[in-house]
């Protein structure tokens, strides 16, 4: 435990940031942590908060979370590691905190829907779990994944960008969307190709944790 409160300091944490990221042991614990924090719906404008303003604010959004849980990972000994998942031109990527137990992939991920969630160390590549999200990414019953990227390292990053940056982390979001991507769908298929979902799918997708601002 002390080992990894150091490591927090060392990233810049408050003395109680990090102790609370330090009792996360594990990625089922980071988990419900990330669970327990607030939806930020973003009533003022967009923003991508730094792990510090998160856990003083306490509210986070996808990326936001995905920050949290890398340094939690990190503190803990494991390697910090984010994808982007990204979407079609008008819906919004989704950004998760990945992890391995054994040979196997497993995510973090906050999400105001029920469906776009924890993932357990079940998927042998990133692609594979890149397609377990893909029902159910939905805007207006049409499916809008399209990309995944390589899995990204935030120990090649300066912490001063995303762990206790003041404001909107804008140079970590650039790096996460202009990370390799991959694209999950065939060649020469086209999004209007896929069949939009069923009626009773659309309504589960419109249950909602926190409710959005009108």
């Amino acid at each position: 435990m002390q080992k990894a409160v150091a490591q927090g300091r060392k990233l810049g944490l408050s003395p109680e940031a990090a102790q609370s990221l330090a009792e996360l042991r594990t990625p089922e614990l980071v988990q419900d942590f990330i669970n327990e924090i607030p939806w930020n719906t973003e009533p003022d404008g967009d923003t991508a908060r730094s792990v510090a303003e998160v856990l003083r604010l306490r509210q986070a959004h996808c990326v936001e979370a995905a920050f949290v849980a890398a340094c939690a990972f990190w503190m803990a000994g494991r390697r910090p590691l984010l994808m982007d998942l990204g979407a079609s031109d008008d819906d919004v990527d989704h950004v998760v905190a990945l992890f391995r137990r054994g040979r196997y992939w497993g995510a973090i991920s906050k999400s105001n829907s029920p469906s776009l969630r924890y993932r357990d160390p079940i998927y042998r590549t990133l692609r594979e779990l890149s397609l377990s999200f893909f029902p159910q990414y939905v805007l207006e019953r049409q499916k809008t994944l399209r990309t995944y990227s390589v899995s990204i390292d935030l120990r090649r990053y300066d912490p001063a960008i995303w762990v206790t940056h003041e404001g909107y982390c804008l140079e970590m979001i650039e790096i996460l969307t202009s990370a390799r991507h991959f694209e999950l769908l065939p060649e020469d298929f086209e999004g209007e190709d896929l069949r939009p979902i069923d009626t009773i799918e659309a309504q589960s997708n419109r249950l909602t944790e926190h409710p959005e601002p009108r």
